[in-house]
């Protein structure tokens, strides 16, 4: 469904000589749409993480995933990226940037922007929503800005999707929460009991030695039911906050978020995962 995009001439400096690249895909139809810049879990651009990318395309949004890793494999990159992610500095910050004025720039993209990142893609979307250069953000199973009161200050709107057995991140949800209360930002935010780590993908990307152990242990893995769900929360929100009338100022009152009292504990006490 999508193409490799050169995003090389939106960087302000190339200090590794690699350029840049992204994955685009495209919404069916005559354009413009709203752009959604994708960022990617540890395990890279692969087929899993470039249909995140597909589905927002299909759901009408110009999506593009930029390749932050530039053709390396995560084992030499993962661990600078997570460390750019606790900073909030660092080498992906330009590179994301390259995108979203790669897709500012574009005529096929109406000019309002989002961006939706998964895990180590989910903790720089919620960064860069703190920065005010995005309309909406979508933060999947994410890691926390080390100081999360500072970093969302005055942040865009924001959905959320955490696990309750992700064994690295499934605390974040309450954390995250608070703090978008405590900074007036819109929010959704929802904890999923019975997803892990990575429910949002449709096919298991581990390696597939590790599959087993990762899924026992760290709880990964796809979870279909609470998927669906965490979608439908992702695009509603998104459809709300990139329509041509929507608001550009951040949102002063939260949307409603559900961290504190998972899906399972709610009134009709029905679980949605």
């Amino acid at each position: 469904m999508g193409e490799t995009v050169d995003l090389s001439a939106m960087l302000l400096r190339d200090e590794t000589g690699r350029g840049l690249t992204g994955y685009l895909a495209r919404p069916k139809g005559k354009g413009p749409w709203p752009g959604v810049v994708v960022l990617y879990e540890g395990t890279g651009p692969d087929a899993v993480n470039r249909r995140h990318a597909d589905r927002m395309a299909e759901t009408g949004y110009l999506a593009l995933m930029p390749d932050l890793y530039h053709g390396r494999s995560p084992n030499r990159c993962l661990i600078s990226m997570m460390r750019a992610v606790s900073t909030g500095r660092g080498r992906p910050y330009a590179d994301i940037e390259a995108a979203r004025q790669w897709l500012s720039a574009a005529t096929e993209c109406t000019g309002r922007i989002g961006v939706i990142g998964f895990c180590m893609g989910g903790g720089f979307a919620l960064v860069l929503a703190g920065q005010g250069t995005y309309d909406v953000a979508a933060a999947n199973y994410a890691q926390l800005p080390r100081d999360p009161d500072v970093a969302l200050r005055g942040a865009c709107p924001i959905v959320a999707s955490y696990g309750g057995r992700d064994k690295a991140f499934g605390g974040a949800a309450v954390k995250l929460e608070a703090a978008l209360r405590r900074a007036g930002v819109e929010h959704d935010v929802e904890l999923y009991p019975d997803a892990g780590h990575s429910f949002l993908n449709e096919a298991d990307n581990a390696a597939p030695l590790l599959r087993p152990v990762l899924r026992r242990i760290l709880g990964i893995g796809p979870e279909p039911v609470a998927a669906a769900d965490a979608w439908q929360r992702i695009e509603t929100f998104f459809a709300r906050h990139l329509a041509p009338d929507a608001p550009t100022e951040p949102g002063t009152e939260p949307a409603a978020d559900h961290a504190a009292e998972p899906a399972a504990e709610q009134a009709t006490e029905t679980p949605t995962d």
